[in-house]
């Protein structure tokens, strides 16, 4: 079993920045791909940034590309999602995911979900 804890949203204005947290806990983590999603009022949820156990590897989707930046950090047990020039449609709630699969993906069938943490971004 693996838990996952996401920290660090909150309500800021258009134009700043947050770095949302994902503490992992079990002896696997290392071997997992990390993924954050997010989820808007009325919405699906939807895939935002994966990152391969190594950290060698990175997928965005295109709303968030050159925007936000995914990170691992094994020692930690932690991954990262730094967002910068935030937007008021990137109002949502972000979720952790793990999964067990070694292959890269974006789809919802990840293995493992954190509770979500919330980001509000006003104009």
């Amino acid at each position: 079993q693996v838990q996952l804890v996401e920290s660090g949203g909150g309500l800021v204005q258009a134009g700043a920045s947050l770095r949302l947290s994902c503490a992992a806990s079990g002896r696997t983590f290392s071997s997992y791909l990390m993924g954050w999603f997010r989820q808007a009022p009325g919405k699906e949820r939807v895939f935002v940034a994966a990152i391969s156990w190594s950290g060698r590897n990175t997928d965005y989707a295109k709303s968030v590309k050159g925007r936000f930046t995914i990170s691992r950090d094994g020692a930690k047990n932690t991954i990262y999602l730094q967002m910068n020039s935030l937007k008021p449609e990137d109002t949502a709630v972000y979720y952790c995911a793990a999964d067990r699969g070694p292959t890269m993906k974006r789809s919802l069938d990840y293995d493992y979900w954190g509770q979500g943490t919330q980001v509000t971004v006003s104009s």
